[in-house]
């Protein structure tokens, strides 16, 4: 090759400059020069896997991990349609990260793979970005990424295939992204929420996933009141440690967290949407005050009505609250002083009941698993009905540690999260829970990848043998439940032919053999835990 520089060339380098060492993706005719050169010339690591969404689902788990940008490539025309379904999963958690996605030559619309890529990354809610010219390719890149970061969304960079042999001379881009939190010091609606706050009898505070970098303030300012922490879904695991932590709060609260909560006068929210499932669709904030501070406008009152809302960080404004109660020498609500934490925080154990033969229970797996699986552990979840019990029962280390892929309701995408989670803590281990029906979607087209790269996984397939939430549906109005079940292949089996190890449970008995494979685990790992569909536990919804 001569020393000519071109723009494929351009757009590998134009990612490092970023920081960039590792990328997800598949190659096609868009792409391939680029990430040949990513790969040999800039000496960063390329993960090829076998579906194109799967890119920019690995990308999506490594950004949330690692708190860097995750990035993916993949081609055009139908490599970029099956890109919909994940980059609709991380525009609505509001994950930045960039897809450097090819698109059919400019010159040829006859392109058998020509779509109108813009428009097909507008329905996502994903937000896209042109390479305008070689030329500006570098800088296109750049913007692409800074858009990320301050979007909170994926980009989409749009690549004409046509550009990438075109001459050009690369220029390092780099944009600062600019984040100072927004921070409310005065006014009437400050006012309003203090007053809330400092008068309320029995307050409890709630930390979503805008919140989880204020952790420490939010102790201070839930000690100071004397009032318990909570957590959304997203932010599992925040107030982990704390005397009054009382783990999530909502549909999948104890039955004694719900007494609690009814008891409360003022519930004050950081960083929360207040999503139905957090709030019971309101039920859980009739009779008393809500405040709500979000640093993302369109968050605020986006699901829930606020008495008193704030576009504001959380953390300054815990700090702001704390203030001002200590001014005005508020003392403290003795809220805490009337919980019995140990029972506010226990789900119901395992039915005493016999479990049928072949079959293990679901609800003693997980306790087991519990204890057992390693503490130190990055937690994912794929979706099905059975995803509830595991987000109530198995534990994560803290937030950043704790993977929901279910912001689009969609099943099948949790293995791929789980591969890119151990990109971003290569140190640890990932372990997934995932539905026969999410393996079988998506899970078995990865496992062989995570197998390739030598990943630190554990699987555990909650096999019920049927599409759970269908089934349910089915028995309630007195149904055949017969098309939503399924004769599914042995997991454990696949799991061996994919080069991993797959163990089968249908036994308490075999359950502590899987729990010996844990322990001595060298390959990714799946566990198949074979369960009655009639005995599985509802979905807390």
């Amino acid at each position: 090759m001569s020393d000519k520089s071109y723009t494929y060339q351009s757009i590998a380098q134009a990612v490092q400059d970023q920081g960039i060492d590792t990328m997800f993706g598949l190659m096609g005719d868009a792409n391939l020069f680029m990430v040949d050169h990513y790969v040999r010339a800039c000496g960063a690591t390329f993960v090829p896997v076998s579906y194109e969404g799967s890119a920019v689902l690995m990308a999506l788990a490594y950004s949330h991990v690692s708190g860097k940008m995750g990035v993916a490539t993949v081609t055009h025309g139908p490599a970029l349609t099956n890109c919909v379904t994940a980059l609709t999963e991380g525009a609505r958690g509001h994950i930045p990260m960039v897809l450097l996605a090819g698109d059919t030559p400019v010159m040829n619309p006859q392109n058998l793979q020509n779509i109108d890529q813009r428009e097909l990354v507008k329905v996502t809610g994903a937000g896209f970005e042109q390479v305008r010219s070689p030329a500006t390719a570098a800088h296109d890149v750049a913007h692409a990424f800074y858009r990320a970061r301050v979007e909170k969304r994926p980009i989409v960079l749009n690549m004409p295939a046509d550009f990438m042999w075109e001459e050009v001379g690369h220029e390092k881009t780099v944009f600062k992204a600019f984040g100072a939190p927004a921070y409310v010091p005065e006014g009437d609606d400050l006012d309003a929420a203090i007053g809330m706050v400092a008068s309320a009898k029995r307050p409890v505070i709630l930390a979503g996933g805008g919140a989880i970098d204020a952790r420490d303030k939010l102790i201070k300012l839930a000690d100071r009141l004397e009032a318990p922490l909570a957590t959304t879904l997203k932010a599992k695991g925040l107030f982990n440690g704390h005397a009054y932590n009382m783990d999530i709060f909502g549909t999948l609260s104890t039955p004694a967290a719900y007494e609690v909560i009814d008891k409360a006068d003022c519930i004050v929210c950081f960083g929360a949407s207040l999503h139905h499932f957090t709030t019971d669709k309101g039920a859980l904030m009739k009779g008393k005050r809500v405040v709500q501070v979000n640093d993302t406008v369109a968050e605020v009152s986006k699901n829930y009505h606020a008495d008193a809302a704030l576009v504001a960080d959380a953390g300054l404004t815990a700090d702001n609250f704390l203030y001002w109660l200590d001014e005005a020498e508020i003392p403290p609500s003795g809220f805490t002083g009337e919980l019995d934490m140990a029972a506010l925080t226990a789900h119901p154990p395992a039915k005493a009941k016999d479990t049928s033969d072949g079959y293990v229970n679901f609800v003693h797996a997980l306790e087991r698993l519990e204890e057992v699986l390693p503490k130190d552990r990055i937690l994912t979840t794929d979706g099905g009905r059975f995803m509830t019990e595991v987000w109530c029962r198995i534990s994560a280390p803290d937030p950043r540690s704790f993977i929901v892929t279910a912001n689009f309701g969609s099943i099948g995408l949790g293995l791929q999260e789980a591969i890119g989670a151990g990109f971003a803590a290569p140190d640890r281990p990932v372990v997934l829970f995932t539905g026969d029906g999410g393996f079988m979607m998506g899970g078995i087209n990865e496992f062989n990848t995570a197998v390739r790269m030598k990943q630190d996984l554990i699987v555990i397939v909650a096999n019920d043998s049927a599409y759970g939430a269908e089934h349910i549906q089915f028995l309630d109005r007195s149904m055949d439940p017969g098309l939503s079940m399924f004769d599914w292949p042995s997991f454990a089996d696949v799991a061996t032919a994919l080069g991993g190890k797959g163990v089968a449970v249908t036994s308490a008995e075999e359950l502590e053999q899987a729990i010996t494979a844990i322990e001595t685990r060298d390959a990714p790992l799946l566990i198949e835990l074979r369960l009655d569909p009639n005995d599985v536990p509802r979905m807390r919804i």
